[in-house]
């Protein structure tokens, strides 16, 4: 049994309490839904005074903590205080940043269970080049890429060919005192190159790579896994994007699972003796050929339409955590589809700005927007069963237009 899951089954003697954080992100509004409906006691947490998640009728108290990218000390000494006080079962972290400072620092969350693996297998993953260097030994397709340790170390006149991804080993940098926020940059030419590697800090100091550029289209394959055991895999397809020429799903539709891609993610998954939820992303040529990108270690933007297809990823991660014996799931509802709503009119709003979109490029973007959509079809935050959460990002959406 994974050090992440519990010695034993919960008591039935009280109701299961899970706190999750994060919660004005999306996924954590999805993950407290499904575990509210799965007859747990929910509780979540944030930094700012009131969140997404917290007004969710599943939520059944709120608590707000320290920024844990700003003041992560004090984070971890709330999340102690705040374990040792409430007893809770099980802590569900939605973001990159909770669940590593988490990780690093198990010792505070007493009885208090984690469901992820152990801190070092989280950052073979998470880290790039860690992972790129594991897949090759694996069999998995890579894009073609080299590692530098600094930016001192590249000689920009041995780069020939352009477009090259420069692409930071880890989207989150922890110094030891606080968090560095990286991005991935599109490099057309010698002189940007040079440019960025001069200009941006952390390339001083910090391991990265350049990467050959691979045309095609993203794919995801989202998995669930006891112990290095597969249990569940998920896949869907982005109808639209924000921003419109790549970015994050606004609106979705559940897909059939490639074959070949799986196969991958189940040799990568396998080899390192995964426990928990993951995000493994491709990049798919034209001709069909995938190339492995990166895997996030947490829940993903889109994780309510996998719960409304059929794959209740939160509920299912649970039932592990608590020790219940669960079948393997293979089979979902296809063409499912999930709307984020303001996130689609962002979306709509910058094509129809976006001066490389022809007049009825940006007239079919408006009428898809407007066209009702029947079927197998849901808003991600607007729930009528629920409403409070689609209330709150209204405002916050509107203050932030104002401001």
């Amino acid at each position: 049994m994974s050090d992440s899951r519990m010695s034993g089954r919960i008591s039935n003697s009280r109701k299961p309490h899970i706190l999750v954080l994060d919660a004005n992100q999306r996924s954590a509004l999805a993950v407290t839904r499904s575990l509210g409906k799965s007859k747990v006691d929910v509780s979540t947490a944030d930094s700012s005074i009131a969140s997404l998640a917290g007004c969710s009728k599943y939520s059944l108290s709120y608590h707000q903590y320290p920024s844990p990218e700003q003041r992560p000390a004090d984070f971890l000494e709330w999340i102690e205080g705040t374990c040792s006080q409430y007893k809770f079962d099980a802590i569900f972290p939605t973001t990159e940043i909770t669940s590593q400072l988490l990780l690093m620092n198990k010792t505070g969350l007493g009885t208090c269970v984690l469901p992820f693996p152990d801190y070092q297998t989280v950052m073979s993953l998470a880290d790039k080049g860690k992972l790129l260097t594991s897949a090759g030994a694996a069999g998995i397709p890579v894009p073609d890429y080299r590692l530098f340790n600094k930016a001192a170390e590249v000689a920009v006149e041995e780069f020939t060919s352009f477009p090259v991804v420069l692409k930071p080993c880890l989207s989150r940098i922890w110094t030891g005192q606080g968090w560095i926020n990286t991005s991935v940059t599109m490099i057309n030419n010698r002189e940007e190159l040079s440019r960025t590697l001069d200009r941006t800090d952390y390339l001083q100091r910090y391991p990265f790579m350049i990467q050959a550029f691979v045309p095609g289209h993203g794919a995801g394959l989202f998995a669930l896994y006891d112990s290095g055991q597969p249990v569940a895999y998920f896949s869907h397809r982005r109808i639209r994007e924000k921003p419109p020429r790549g970015g994050v799903s606004v609106v979705s539709e559940s897909a059939p699972v490639d074959t070949q891609l799986q196969e991958y993610a189940e040799a990568l998954l396998t080899r390192a003796n995964w426990h928990g939820v993951a995000m493994v992303e491709f990049r798919v040529t034209d001709r069909g050929l995938p190339y492995l990108m990166e895997v996030n270690t947490r829940f993903w933007g889109s994780l309510q339409l996998a719960i409304d297809a059929g794959v209740d990823f939160p509920r299912l991660l649970w039932e592990i955590t608590a020790g219940q014996a669960i079948e393997p799931q293979s089979e979902y509802r296809i063409g499912q589809r999930l709307r984020w709503l303001l996130g689609d009119l962002d979306s709509l709003y910058l094509a129809l700005k976006d001066r490389d979109y022809s007049a009825r490029q940006k007239l079919e973007r408006l009428v898809g927007f407007l066209t009702p959509s029947f079927g197998h079809f849901r808003y991600e935050v607007n729930r009528w069963g629920d409403l409070k959460p689609a209330w709150f990002e209204l405002r916050q959406y509107v203050k932030d237009l104002v401001r």
